[in-house]
């Protein structure tokens, strides 16, 4: 399982949206798309997307599907280096067969589980679902189900919280038959499925939003509102943006913005039962032995400055930055953040260098 978890991992893409703090998605050379669940980018245009080998970056939301919960994203640009994937297309699995499920969970980067089919015909209205006990959490949505041979035969779609390691994927003859007929007819880049008629519809037949061949109510991507924040989430948004941040890329859900910064990646958090704005620096790792000189200079930092605190969570040493809401004002707010940005870039380099700290972050 090694080599197809290599194969895969260059394609496995982890999104987010104002809406949404994470998901998966995977990049198919052959149609230049990257394929994910429609619940994902719901009510979104653009999707932000990541990936090993593609740099951050906004993609647009091209189809979306409710009734089999599949969406396509287009980028701007292609990436023809990338690994081809195929779908299987000599059967379906059987009761028993091993799988390989791949996803960004929980927010974290790529994760791999393996399981076994355990019902390959768990209908569900008129269609029906791959029912399989590799382990799933919140994030693996859109990820893609794989065969021992390296094939998807699935692209996953839930898990049920109260059940045993019971997670459910939508078969790939149904993601590719989307995709086929999404390629076959399209007319004008932009459309949808019909939750009444199943039919696919497309942007220049769907004018005022209604279905033309049933007359229901049907939202394309192209009418999707524009996210706009409100509060201290927009305040929060002006000044990252006045620290030269392009808060689009930044958003991961409606309260949480990450940031690259050099070497290290912060994420900044507003707790609105709280009203705390709190601003995280992920240095690095603890080193694997002798970390008491490590620990004896955090302390002392703590007493240098006292704008910004030291901690460590689980080997996670966090560099972090607190304000009550009620206290959050651009102008102040720009000067404190800076100073965690620049001191979040100066302290990670330092503690690798002289106290033999991992790097957290492959990029790094």
């Amino acid at each position: 399982m090694q080599k197809i978890i290599e194969q895969f991992r260059p394609v496995l893409i982890q999104l987010a949206t104002p809406y949404n703090m994470g998901g998966t998605g995977f990049y198919l050379q052959d149609i230049k798309m990257i394929v994910t669940n429609e619940h994902l980018v719901r009510d979104s245009k653009e999707v932000i997307i990541e990936a090993d080998t593609i740099p951050r970056q906004l993609a647009k939301v091209v189809y979306w599907d409710a009734a089999y919960d599949i969406a396509l994203l287009q980028l701007e640009s292609t990436y023809d280096d990338l690994p081809t994937l195929s779908f299987r297309t000599d059967g379906e699995p059987q009761q028993g067969d091993k799988v390989l499920a791949m996803g960004h969970p929980l927010g974290l980067r790529f994760s791999s589980t393996i399981g076994n089919i355990s019902n390959n015909h768990r209908e569900q209205d008129d269609f029906y679902y791959y029912q399989h006990d590799a382990a799933l959490n919140p994030g693996n949505s859109g990820g893609p189900l794989i065969d021992d041979k390296g094939r998807i035969i699935g692209v996953n779609v839930f898990d049920i919280e109260e059940g045993e390691s019971l997670g459910f994927s939508l078969p790939a003859i149904f993601v590719n038959e989307t995709i086929q007929a999404y390629l076959q007819e399209n007319r004008s880049e932009v459309a949808a499925r019909c939750l009444s008629c199943r039919k696919m519809v497309f942007e220049q037949e769907c004018s005022n939003r209604y279905c033309p061949n049933c007359g229901t109510y049907l939202l394309l991507p192209s009418d999707a509102e524009e996210y706009e924040a409100v509060g201290t989430q927009f305040t929060i948004e002006q000044l990252l943006e006045a620290l030269g941040q392009d808060v689009k890329l930044a958003r991961r859900g409606v309260n949480t913005w990450e940031i690259k910064e050099g070497s290290a990646r912060i994420t900044v958090s507003y707790h609105e039962d709280s009203g705390l704005v709190t601003g995280d620096a992920h240095l690095c790792q603890l080193p694997s032995d002798n970390a008491f000189e490590l620990y004896e200079y955090l302390l002392q930092q703590n007493y240098i400055d006292d704008g910004l605190t030291f901690s460590v969570k689980g080997r996670d040493i966090i560099l972090s930055i607190l304000i009550y809401d009620r206290y959050l004002e651009v102008e102040t707010g720009k000067k404190r953040f800076r100073h965690l940005f620049e001191q979040a870039d100066y302290y990670d380099n330092i503690l690798v260098t002289k106290f033999n700290a991992r790097w957290k972050y492959n990029e790094a």
